[in-house]
């Protein structure tokens, strides 16, 4: 009799665990994406280029917004100068920490009025080996029914991540502390609106 309940209990739980599985949804990032990382030195002004990214937004059965990552190689940031590619690598360690890695922690808030989407997240950057808490604040719209597209920037300081701010030229050239990261991205699938 106890091997029955168990059993049944089991199948349950196993059924449970599929429909989840099954209801569950994601939106992918298109690859058609634009993400660029800007700053300045005592020189000149520079902007870096993101040409590699993957990342996904998960919704549960009803499609609530329940997570969010996304993943970005160090060596696809790409310049017009070899030099200041190489020192980018350098100051990332990306020999040691290849991937830059946003993982989201808290939806703070979702708005959709008609095709225009305003969203708020918090969730944890990591970035040479260390991890802070980020909060991405996007303006966007409503392509067509799952497709959304996302714009924003958010400023960060390499030496929050414990990384050196690079030099060049003998030291002549230092680049500054502070760089900004903005993002014009487009996450789609299925036919499907979010929810708060």
């Amino acid at each position: 009799m106890k091997t029955t309940v168990k059993l049944i209990v089991f199948l349950a739980l196993l059924m449970v665990v599929i429909c989840s599985a099954v209801e569950a949804q994601s939106l992918k990032l298109n690859p058609k994406f634009n993400l660029t990382i800007s700053g300045t030195t005592n020189v000149h002004d520079y902007e870096t280029k993101v040409t590699q990214m993957n990342g996904e937004i998960v919704l549960n059965g009803t499609n609530q917004v329940k997570g969010m990552i996304v993943n970005i190689p160090v060596k696809s940031i790409k310049s017009k100068e070899k030099l200041m590619d190489t020192k980018t690598y350098e100051a990332f360690n990306a020999e040691k920490y290849p991937i830059i890695t946003f993982k989201m922690t808290e939806l703070n808030s979702l708005q959709l009025n008609g095709t225009d989407v305003n969203v708020a997240v918090s969730g944890n950057l990591t970035i040479n080996g260390t991890t802070k808490k980020v909060t991405l604040k996007s303006n966007g719209k409503v392509l067509k029914s799952g497709s959304y597209q996302f714009k924003g920037a958010l400023a960060l300081k390499m030496t929050d991540f414990n990384m050196k701010p690079p030099t060049a030229m003998m030291g002549m050239m230092k680049v500054g502390d502070g760089i900004t990261l903005k993002y014009d991205v487009i996450f789609e699938g299925q036919d499907l609106t979010m929810n708060n």
